[in-house]
């Protein structure tokens, strides 16, 4: 394959992870987080370090990577998370750049030169993998007792409360499961293009997988796979169309957002859609409507 497209495939295949991971967090439990980016970018620094430093296998270096990001979602989340709304996406924002001010003052990390000679480990299969086992996992946990205590947080945290859900936890619980997926997509960036630098995991790195959550459709992780391809290959599209619209892509390609907000606020796929494989033996949905499935 042309490496140009086996690039824009790996990199929407590490969108989608790290889309899937932010929708089971803003998505399903109802926590807006502006630091997503941020443990993309521990997992991938942890990732390299410990491969460069220290030896070990790809794999290994990928999974303690994301196990890093994993401890400072809970590190973060223990005391931001008893906070709701605007306060939350605030205390997730200041982590972020607090976390790329180190980054760009650490000597380890690269400094503000970035860190290179990362070994080229992930390739189009590993991603694939990474893509299937992300989802899977994820629709796992929402289909468990932990996902439905997530979604009742989401529609009524003061209710969930009363029903005897403890919403700390499982928001903390939440956080920490979106930040190792987070983790690993990043040790992924990392290992695939064999630099990074702070700015590559800073606040508009965030926002652009939000978009992604948002565009697919909030609290499905079908619909955050769907923004995550529109996200990533849209500038790439407009970029081959016309000269004049290559030359203004990016105006464009904002432009159809804010169009699609206004005319669909609830995403491409709402809540209400339910995508389940191999349904008749093609992939199919199902719709719910009035709390039955048709």
């Amino acid at each position: 394959m042309n490496a140009y497209y086996l690039q824009i495939l790996t990199v929407i295949g590490i969108n989608i992870i790290l889309a899937a991971s932010l929708n089971l967090i803003s998505g399903y439990t109802g926590q807006l987080s502006l630091g997503h980016a941020t443990f993309m970018g521990i997992g991938a620094y942890s990732a390299t370090l410990i491969s460069i430093h220290l030896g070990l296998p790809f794999i290994i270096s990928l999974i303690i990577g994301g196990v890093v990001a994993a401890i400072f979602g809970f590190i973060i989340g223990v005391p931001t998370l008893r906070l709701k709304g605007d306060y939350l996406a605030i205390a997730t924002l200041g982590f972020g750049e607090i976390m790329k001010n180190i980054n760009l003052n650490l000597k380890i990390t690269g400094g503000p030169m970035g860190l290179r000679g990362i070994p080229q480990a992930t390739n189009i299969y590993i991603v694939i993998a990474a893509v299937v086992l992300t989802i899977f996992a994820i629709n796992r946990i929402i289909n468990s007792r932990v996902g439905k205590s997530f979604i009742a947080i989401r529609e009524d945290e003061l209710a969930a409360e009363a029903m005897g859900i403890n919403t700390t936890h499982y928001k903390i619980l939440s956080f920490v499961i979106g930040a190792f997926f987070a983790g690993i997509a990043g040790g992924l960036y990392a290992f695939f293009f064999r630099y990074i630098h702070p700015s590559n995991f800073g606040f508009m790195k965030s926002i652009e997988i939000l978009c992604m959550v948002v565009l697919g459709g909030m609290g499905n992780t079908y619909g955050a796979v769907l923004g995550a391809i529109i996200i990533t290959v849209l500038p790439e599209f407009l970029r081959t169309v016309s000269p004049v619209i290559s030359q203004y892509r990016m105006v464009f390609y904002g432009l159809l957002l804010v169009i699609m907000m206004i005319v669909r606020p609830q995403g491409i796929l709402s809540q209400d859609f339910d995508f389940t494989l191999f349904n008749h033996g093609l992939l199919g949905y199902k719709k719910k409507k009035g709390g039955q499935i048709q």
